[in-house]
């Protein structure tokens, strides 16, 4: 089983980018989550969504707001230009659900399959 859940908070508003050649929308963003029991420390989560699960994250997610995510781990390495190998980890985001008021005043405890009228399942 490869199951990431965790709730944070955005570090940065997210980048929305199309594929080329499909066109398909490919979402990235980073979350602060604080680990339990240590409020001092924080670990800082590359995420990755598709399709419309990304186009609504960036339209309605901004810098600060907090998300609550689950997904999988997927890794993967690439060629830095100095020549290293760097080494990835993301959550590919299968659901979200985003958490309070955020700065466009939507409250929470929306479902990711169905939010402003738009359905999220994968084309």
């Amino acid at each position: 089983m490869n199951k990431w859940v965790g709730i944070g908070r955005l570090t940065r508003d997210p980048e929305l980018n199309f594929q080329a050649n499909s066109g398909m929308a490919i979402c990235r963003f980073r979350l602060a989550v604080t680990r339990p029991f240590k409020k001092d420390e924080t670990d800082f989560i590359n995420c990755i969504a598709f399709n419309k699960r990304a186009e609504a994250i960036a339209q309605y997610l901004t810098k600060g707001r907090q998300l609550a995510v689950t997904g999988s781990i997927r890794t993967g390495s690439y060629d830095a230009k100095d020549g290293t190998k760097r080494y990835t980890t993301d959550i590919v985001v299968d659901s979200f659900e985003f958490i309070g008021q955020g700065n466009n005043n939507n409250q929470g405890n929306t479902s990711e399959n169905n939010f402003g009228g738009m359905n999220f399942e994968d084309e």
